[in-house]
């Protein structure tokens, strides 16, 4: 069935014009994958500029619920999409950065949905999701490896279990909690005294916590996931606790 655009009030145009796609996704009437009508077509029928069109639309695309492909050919124009995990993550990272959370804040979500992801995953996932995070873990063993490639490597060893979990919110979630975090990890990494060492224990407990989730072993591998993170994270947020006493 064809969706009725009907004209919004130009008062805080673009909010109105976002209001009206939001109205039409919670009708059903608009879906993932659908494309909205070309801007030339849509801002009139609104009742708006093309600008304030515009304008809406970049909203949506930032906070993930849409992609605008530029040209003229098939694949042009604005689509409604599902791509929630950069979205937040950008979300949240920047927040974090503002100081709208803060570390302890952050490590204890964390804790709370790996170790849910985890003793989910013992349960559900497949023996291909296990043999993918598994060739995650054998390339962190690599010697070859460098600190930002590993911390590359294990943000998606994290997430993904998370998504083998059966839980897509709890995996959105996991992502964008580790995504914010990203960059204080990195730096941490990069300044272990002996990085060969660290990497080695970081991934031996991987290899571990594959190995709890393969066996079915869910809330043992919950436990162990809650150490890996405060091993690394809680030293993380001692060191800005102790840099606190130092500039108090």
């Amino acid at each position: 069935m064809p969706v009725e655009w009907q004209p919004v009030r130009q008062s805080r145009t673009h909010e109105l014009v976002l209001q009206s796609i939001e109205e039409r996704v919670f009708a059903g009437e608009l879906r993932a994958g659908d494309r909205l009508p070309p801007e030339r077509e849509l801002a009139p029928v609104l009742g708006v500029s093309r600008s304030a069109l515009r304008e809406a639309l970049r909203v949506l695309e930032t906070i993930g619920v849409l992609v605008a492909q530029p040209g003229r050919g098939p694949d042009a124009g604005a689509r409604i999409v599902r791509n929630p995990d950069d979205a937040l993550g950008r979300l949240l990272r920047l927040h974090f950065a503002l100081g709208s959370y803060s570390l302890e804040d952050v490590l204890e979500a964390r804790v709370v949905l790996e170790r849910s992801s985890f003793e989910a995953a013992a349960r559900h996932a497949s023996p291909d999701d296990l043999d993918e995070a598994e060739a995650l873990v054998v390339r962190m063993g690599e010697p070859d490896v460098g600190v930002p490639e590993f911390n590359d490597l294990d943000t998606r060893f994290h997430v993904h279990i998370a998504r083998s979990s059966g839980n897509e919110l709890t995996s959105t979630l996991t992502s964008a909690v580790r995504e914010s975090v990203r960059p204080l990890i990195l730096r941490a990494l990069e300044e272990a005294k002996d990085w060969p060492a660290t990497a080695a224990a970081l991934n031996a407990e991987h290899a571990e916590l594959l190995g709890l989730v393969r066996a079915g072993k869910g809330a043992n591998a919950a436990d162990l996931v809650e150490r890996h993170i405060r091993s690394l994270h809680g030293t993380l947020v001692d060191e800005k606790s102790d840099r606190a006493r130092g500039d108090s």
